[in-house]
């Protein structure tokens, strides 16, 4: 990935300018707003008035005029923002996107923001530093040669003189873009090196940090632990399968925790229901729900939340192997329900099923979340836009919507009625992993819900929005998006609230 780096913070430009000088001074303008010039050599004030005349200027959102400026400042840029009553975090967050990626087409490797010209409080703020570092992202890690113009890595500048906690929400923003960039290079990993030992020792490296601690469980360790579930799935593949259990303690002793939970699913070739063959590469993907576990767990080893943390990922391959499961075998979850396994493609629900109610059983959480890439039907109903959500839990169904509003991963509810479980009784034993038609997204989650009891519980489908999303703002041009990372560590810090 294209490294971005703080270099300095300060409250003006002239005291970053005494010990560097920058390539280029980027300037936000809202529309029918008084051009600022505060920050600006007096000396190229006359030649700035011009070109944003001639250019016939007015600050229509995306709208850019470059000016050269003076030996210690290359180039100016002066940015449109549109109205300012318009103008919401998210279209910040889009729009520092967009400039970064300006910016790398100049081949600019320093640049200076004026915060104070785009953000009026801490919220702007922090939006507008996650799109510049969200924003800069690529993957080309096995590259072996690189376009010469290329930019490898940049460092940003920041002016602030009206934003008090700029140094703090400078870090958070890193932070979170950290953990992004994690979940995004590890979903980006081929399958001959993402593999589920890979994922198991990222997570022991995170659970370093303060607070954290992990324990992974070999597949050996499967039966008698009575996860017959997930050992279904992961006795077909040679690739051992972990479940990676990581404990943040940032809380009270006796404070329950939250649960977060992802599908780790390394390579899914759809096991003896094989797939077809057009697009199996990137079934690598299958494994994003578990890469936003970790992308969190690394926002969360920097940032220190006051909250009790447990992760689980459960993490295998599903291969078409001598020991493979069947369309037809039963298997038994560690919750003790059967379940007849009609179709071995449906084998995250499996995975997952084993990990929820292990997590429930031995930590007894408040709550607990999913993140899976679990079926194609979530794209049928939403496209990649936005990512599904179900749950047993209208107050946390609720609160996660109002993150999505705060941090722009947008999330849409479908209904978990009912009747909907009919779909999914077996004549053989308790459950089936597959519906009777239709609905497959919703039957999914109400598969998943014989799996976490009582507690409140929410499942988010990121089939739809893990990879494979159009290069809009921040989101890369192709690979692996790290979706939900920023929407769950807002939903984190708001609970300590609740």
């Amino acid at each position: 990935m294209i490294s971005l780096s703080t270099n300095k913070l300060n409250t003006s430009l002239d005291k970053i300018l005494e010990q560097d000088k920058t390539d280029l001074l980027i300037i936000g303008h809202y529309k029918n707003a008084k051009l600022n010039y505060n920050n600006i050599d007096s000396m190229i004030e006359k030649s700035i008035a011009n070109a944003l005349k001639i250019e016939k200027f007015d600050g229509d959102i995306g709208k850019k005029v470059l000016i050269y400026g003076s030996n210690s400042i290359s180039r100016i840029l002066f940015y449109g923002l549109g109205d300012k009553i318009k103008c919401s975090n998210e279209i910040l967050r889009v729009e520092a996107a967009n400039i970064c990626n300006y910016s790398k087409s100049l081949g600019i490797k320093s640049f200076c923001v004026d915060v104070d010209s785009f953000a009026s409080n801490d919220f702007d703020a922090q939006a507008l530093l996650e799109g510049f570092y969200i924003g800069s992202y690529v993957y080309k890690s096995h590259r072996t040669s690189n376009d010469k113009n290329e930019v490898d890595s940049m460092s940003m500048n920041i002016i602030s003189s009206k934003i008090s906690s700029i140094k703090d929400i400078n870090f958070k923003a890193e932070s979170l873009s950290l953990g992004v960039s994690l979940s995004r290079d590890l979903g980006n990993e081929p399958a001959n090196i993402c593999t589920p030992t890979y994922l198991s020792e990222i997570a022991k490296k995170i659970a370093d940090s303060k607070n954290m601690s992990a324990k992974v469980y070999d597949v050996s360790d499967f039966e008698k632990m009575k996860l017959g579930s997930f050992y279904g799935v992961a006795k077909g593949a040679k690739e051992p399968a972990k479940m990676i259990i990581v404990n943040y303690q940032g809380g009270a002793k006796n404070e329950p925790p939250i649960a977060l939970i992802g599908k780790g699913l390394t390579f899914d070739t759809g096991g003896i229901s094989l797939k077809p063959p057009a697009k199996m590469d990137e079934m690598k993907f299958d494994m994003c729900g578990g890469a936003a576990v970790l992308g969190i767990m690394k926002a969360v080893s920097l940032l220190q939340p006051r909250l009790n943390i447990i992760f689980g990922i459960g993490s295998t391959e599903n291969m078409p192997g001598s020991q493979a499961m069947r369309p037809g075998d039963i298997v038994k979850a560690y919750n003790g329900k059967t379940i007849e396994v009609l179709n071995t493609d449906a084998e995250g629900r499996l995975v997952l099923a084993d990990v929820l109610s292990y997590v429930n059983d031995k930590f007894s959480p408040k709550c607990m979340i999913d993140f899976a890439t679990l079926t194609g039907a979530v794209i049928v109903a939403l496209g990649h836009r936005a990512t599904g959500i179900m749950g047993n839990s209208t107050e946390m169904v609720k609160d996660l919507q109002k993150s999505s509003s705060r941090t722009g991963e947008k999330i849409w509810e479908l209904p978990l009625w009912s009747e909907y479980s009919e779909d999914i009784k077996s004549k053989y034993a308790d459950i089936k992993n597959i519906g009777s038609g239709g609905a497959g997204t919703i039957t999914a989650g109400s598969f998943l819900k014989e799996f976490v009891n009582e507690t409140p519980w929410c499942h988010l489908d990121i089939a739809g929005t893990a990879w494979g999303t159009k290069a809009t703002g921040y989101n890369p041009k192709f690979g692996a998006t790290g979706v939900t990372v920023r929407l769950i560590y807002d939903y984190l810090e708001n609970s300590l609230d609740n």
